[in-house]
């Protein structure tokens, strides 16, 4: 059965302990991000200038690599001596500050097929949509690319555009500012579009601040209307049958809005702090992640003609690391959750969502996840991507995908058309990630890829401790002789 690709665009508000870059500063767990920004901390989601930069093009260029196979991956992940192919096209908008270098082709598995290089400002969130992306960053801009050049933009006016996801016709953006704006191409034009609306609207805000009882309490002696993000929208995602839009916000919060008419439906105090990650499964449900360590079940029931209420159904995780990022398998029924000690937990669809495992891949904390067929791809601040293909109940590591100078905050992926590749039937994924080097890199996986090591994951211990006994049993060795019995053979024991 054909998977569809799964992305959620997400941006997150975490608390990392430092790495040992001189620039990053660390802070206090549940601590919320300061009013002022921190240009020196590239791990920090407030680091920014604050104002736009003037819009200029660059006279250095980032240099691509072409098509290797990275498995296994290289040990210098600055290593920029190979030849960089610049191909920078002409922009609609003028004073474009982007550029874009393309690698030639190549038939590896896993390969960098370019970079799209910007010399302002961190790449917050991607969107892909078959062969354009949307790439949003602090400057408040939405830039369109079609087959890596570029293609259109558009600009917000207001707030840096934390989120994006793609509706149909229709373009959702998530901003600092705590709005949602909305997108729709001219049908004559699809280079140009138009801004159709925002989330709430004002119609909606108007008609609602007459009524007290539509006030709630937002922060100490402060009340504000409960259809309206008092923070940052930290990200976005679609209902199953595409009806319903969903966001999560810094405020505590995620909200719902029914598409057809703009109406939020319903606001939900879900977490003790940031929530994260929102992302729409399977089933009817919903999960949030948050900073204060958790991921939580939401049951979505229609009571009525038009009225939605959610019900909190199960807390999958509590943890102290917080939680940065969410993503859903829905063919098979499987979330994943990137977190900031920098491990990937995931949960399997039963009578209930159980714990599957772990995923450990990276030595920074996990920022972003997202899923595309039997694959699973995690971005760190570590600067790495790493590759997972799924494999019965277990995950092997296909590849990890070095070349970024920052941290990796987001990512895009989408089947590339005609992907039927090498007579194998694997299919081919475009995979794009967003990082604080001010950089898009655009790189090809190949679904059917060899491993680069046995199966990853980490089983529960009451699971291990099954499979423990019954490789004793099996192979007749005495649970004095346990310790010598190799890990990858307890992993493939049954």
């Amino acid at each position: 059965m054909k998977k569809n690709s799964t992305t959620v665009a997400c941006n997150y508000n975490y608390n990392m302990v430092a790495a040992s870059d001189s620039n990053t500063a660390s802070t206090t767990r549940r601590q919320r991000p300061p009013t002022t920004t921190n240009n020196n901390n590239p791990f920090h989601p407030t680091a920014a200038t604050g104002e736009e930069q003037p819009h200029r093009f660059s006279t250095t260029s980032d240099t691509a690599t072409a098509c290797d196979d990275l498995s296994p991956p290289p040990t210098d992940i600055n290593n920029n001596s190979n030849p960089s192919f610049d191909i920078t096209s002409a922009s609609p908008l003028s004073k474009s500050p982007w550029s874009s270098q393309v690698a030639p082709e190549s038939h590896s598995h896993t390969c960098l097929r370019g970079s799209l290089v910007r010399k302002e400002g961190h790449i917050y969130s991607l969107a892909a949509k078959g062969d354009l992306l949307y790439t949003g960053s602090e400057s408040k801009n939405i830039r369109v690319w079609k087959n890596q050049r570029e293609f259109s933009g558009f600009k917000s006016g207001s707030g840096f555009v934390k989120s994006i996801i793609i509706a149909g016709e229709t373009i959702f953006t998530g901003h600092q500012d705590g709005k949602i704006r909305i997108w729709k191409a001219s049908t004559k034009d699809p280079s140009l579009h138009k801004r159709i609306g925002t989330l709430p609207t004002f119609r909606a805000k108007f008609k609602s601040s007459f009524n007290p009882s539509n006030y709630v309490e937002v922060k100490k002696h402060r009340n504000a209307i409960w259809i309206k993000h008092t923070d940052t929208i930290s990200c976005l995602s679609l209902s199953e049958d595409g009806s319903l839009l969903y966001s999560s916000s810094w405020d505590r919060t995620f909200k719902v809005w029914r598409i057809s008419d703009s109406k939020c439906l319903e606001s939900v105090k879900a977490h003790e702090d940031a929530v994260n990650a929102v992302a729409a499964g399977f089933d009817g449900l919903l999960f949030t992640g948050s900073a204060d360590g958790s991921v939580k079940v939401w049951h979505r029931q229609i009571e009525g003609k038009g009225v939605t209420r959610h019900f909190l159904s199960q807390t999958l995780l509590k943890q102290e690391s917080a939680v940065t990022s969410l993503a859903v398998d829905p063919a098979d029924s499987v979330l994943y959750c990137g977190s900031s000690d920098g491990l990937v937990n995931f949960w399997e669809r039963g009578k209930f969502l159980s714990h599957g495992g772990v995923l450990r891949g990276h030595k920074l904390a996990v920022l972003c996840v997202a899923v595309a067929g039997d694959l699973v791809f995690s971005g760190s601040a570590d600067t790495s991507i790493c590759v997972w293909r799924r494999e019965g109940g277990g995950h092997v590591c296909l590849s990890v995908l070095t070349g970024h100078g920052g941290p990796v905050k987001c990512l895009a992926v989408e089947e590339e058309k005609g992907s039927n590749w090498g007579g194998g039937g694997g299919r081919r994924f475009m995979v794009y990630s967003g990082s604080t080097d001010k950089s898009v890199k655009i790189w090809r996986v190949l679904e059917q890829g060899a491993a680069m090591q046995p199966p990853a994951v980490v089983t529960p211990p009451s699971a291990r401790r099954r499979r423990q006994q019954q490789y004793v049993e099996s192979n007749g060795v005495g649970w004095s002789d346990f310790s010598f019995v190799q890990t990858s053979e307890l992993l493939h024991a049954r």
